[in-house]
């Protein structure tokens, strides 16, 4: 079992629509079933207003673990861009000339009515501290993954000690299933052995054994330079208590806060 972190950001994923791509060419835009590394760092960067061609090698020293409260509908949508038009007024290409063939069809698919509650942690403090203030006045506007998909509040729980502690007792925005218990998906970029579950959380697996790859660890976010790398995905699916269930609307959210309110305590500023 692997140590966790003292100190973390809990964030709350949610919106009509998300997108987070991983293998995203031209005219097909695709989505993974949860948030991406690059997604969520390139949300921070953009709260912290740095360029796209700054440097991100104190974000991707945060590990990130998501619980997948709801894993939404994946939508697909035919996308068009210049039907239409006269030949002067089509789709730039590349190299600054027209399309001689008017219309560019692409596919994009979406996340509709997903939630998602994300840990970040990490053992340095002033990054953390950094970090939850851009996200409560961020510089740039926030997405969840593309910029048709802003999230539908604030995305900020609070920083945290303990962070992965929260992350398996928080109210689930998500009702109770009628037709049984159902797991609930956790994804990390470490082992999740480390989750602290209560004994009698069952589970399929130990999650310290990674599941498979996903290309998702940014490198540049420069625009004409854009460099991403793969790194392990590890999964676990966990049976949470039922009184974990909070369902929808103001009822959740209202628990919710009540939870913050009662559990969450700012990290203390570090002194070095």
């Amino acid at each position: 079992m692997t140590a966790r972190p003292a100190h973390g950001l809990l964030l709350r994923l949610t919106g009509p629509l998300q997108s987070w791509g991983t293998h995203s060419k031209y005219t097909w835009r695709d989505t993974a079933p949860f948030p991406t590394r690059s997604g969520v760092i390139g949300m921070l960067a953009a709260a912290l207003g740095r360029a796209r061609g700054a440097s991100i090698t104190d974000l991707t020293t945060l590990s990130m673990t998501v619980r997948v409260d709801r894993p939404g509908v994946v939508l697909s949508d035919f996308h068009t861009v210049g039907g239409g038009l006269p030949a002067h007024e089509t789709v730039i290409t590349v190299n600054g000339e027209r399309r001689s063939n008017g219309t560019l069809v692409s596919k994009r698919q979406y996340l509709a009515d997903a939630a998602f509650t994300v840990a970040l942690t990490s053992d340095d403090n002033e990054l953390l501290t950094s970090c939850a203030g851009a996200l409560r006045e961020p510089h740039w506007p926030l997405f969840l993954g593309r910029r048709a998909c802003p999230p539908e509040g604030p995305v900020l729980l609070g920083a945290v000690e303990d962070p992965l502690h929260h992350l398996v007792r928080m109210p689930l925005a998500a009702k109770k299933p009628h037709r049984g218990p159902q797991p609930i998906e956790f994804y990390g970029d470490k082992p999740l052995g480390a989750l602290p579950l209560d004994s009698d959380a069952a589970d399929s697996g130990d999650g310290d054994h990674h599941s498979g790859e996903v290309t998702d660890e940014p490198v540049s976010f420069a625009p004409l330079e854009r460099q991403y790398q793969p790194r392990p995905l590890y999964r676990r699916a966990v049976h949470l208590p039922d009184a974990t269930y909070e369902g929808f609307g103001t009822g959740y959210l209202e628990k919710l806060q009540t939870y913050i309110d009662t559990y969450f305590i700012e990290p203390r500023r570090s002194t070095r």
